[in-house]
């Protein structure tokens, strides 16, 4: 018996951050929920304060996105003490 199905070429790569444990599917960073993430938000919040050589997010050391300051502010602004 002759198998004539065509075999799909569908692959799938998913690398991790040793310092951090951030996911990138086929290039694409992905938060903990599953969601597209956003790599100079991860930098911003996490990789700029706590990364070291080990980190392979490629925004590392670039400024912008969210900060935990940032997300501060907002917070202030939103809920301002009286």
């Amino acid at each position: 018996m002759d198998n004539d199905k065509e075999m799909s070429d569908l692959s799938i790569e998913r690398k991790e951050c040793p310092k951090c444990g951030a996911v990138w599917i086929n290039g694409q960073h992905r938060w903990a929920t599953g969601k597209p993430g956003n790599e100079l938000d991860l930098a911003g919040l996490v990789c700029n304060n706590l990364g070291d050589e080990t980190c392979i997010n490629p925004c590392v050391g670039q400024e912008g996105g969210v900060t935990w300051a940032k997300r501060l502010e907002n917070l202030d602004n939103d809920y301002p003490s009286n």
